[in-house]
């Protein structure tokens, strides 16, 4: 058996020759129909919203620990798998999968960088068969690592080891664009739009390394401080989540339910 493990940032050209290794899954989160018509071969699909959980008006919660398992173990994944997650968007949904991991303590899983645009892009082979995963048992999952729910968020608000980063366009930031009750943003949060992280030409790749890091530098984002990841729905959130913990950071946190929470709770300090 091949026990091949991939960095957390997975170049297709890298992954295309791993396609057969035995200890790999990849997890496709495109919309269905993308994924009916061509994905990576061998790609099992995943519906994003399989592993969210809504109480509206909150949205992107973790569902709970039974169902997540229920869901992994559906997908084909066990605890020694190495998840291989692309998305046909950017990586936000792909990303949100990988926090999901990282939280429950899931050792190995990477990001395809630049996911299907990249893939199909560049000419790597794709299929339209459909993957039919072989059903696994998970096992129990719990909450380990990386989560922050609205009281950790509002006891850290005056946390000088602690930075609180909105990965949401600077019109929600503002409060210009509201999908909540209210608009702005949690009080002292640096806003750095997901966007910018991406290289458009380079079929929404993260920028460099050394990019990356001078436009963290620039915001005074550093890894010896906490950060605390949050956008409406930790989504575009989890991608700034893996984007970090590739750069080194080790003290990450992420606000599922996000601003469609903290925004429509009234008595929660806001920001514009």
């Amino acid at each position: 058996m091949n026990n091949y493990i991939a960095p957390l940032i997975i170049e297709a050209d890298e992954l295309e020759s791993h396609l057969q290794d035995d200890n790999i899954l990849i997890i496709d989160l495109c919309k269905d129909e993308t994924y009916l018509q061509s994905h990576i071969p061998g790609a099992v699909h995943l519906k994003y919203p399989d592993i969210l959980h809504v109480q509206k008006p909150v949205m992107g919660l973790l569902p709970d620990m039974d169902s997540l398992s229920n869901i992994l173990s559906k997908t084909g994944i066990t605890p020694e798998t190495h998840v291989i997650a692309y998305d046909d968007e950017g990586g936000g949904k792909a990303c949100r999968l990988l926090w999901t991991l990282d939280v429950i303590g899931h050792k190995h899983f990477s990001l395809l960088n630049g996911g299907l645009h990249a893939w199909a892009n560049e000419g790597h082979p794709l299929s339209n068969a459909l993957v039919t995963p072989v059903t696994t048992e998970y096992g129990k999952c719990e909450i380990i690592q990386g989560r922050a729910d609205k009281d950790y968020v509002l006891n850290s608000l005056d946390n000088n080891e602690c930075i609180l980063l909105d990965s949401r366009s600077i019109e929600e930031y503002t409060g210009v664009k509201r999908f909540a009750e209210r608009g702005g943003h949690i009080p002292g949060a640096i806003n750095l739009d997901w966007m910018i992280t991406m290289n458009k030409d380079a079929n929404l790749r993260l920028l460099p390394d050394d990019e990356l890091n001078k436009l963290l530098q620039s915001l005074g984002i550093t890894a010896d401080k906490e950060i605390i990841l949050y956008c409406q729905t930790h989504h575009r959130s989890s991608h700034a989540y893996i984007m970090l913990k590739h750069l080194g950071y080790t003290k990450l946190r992420g606000y599922p339910g996000a601003w469609s929470e903290w925004g429509n709770l009234p008595g929660m300090p806001v920001e514009v």
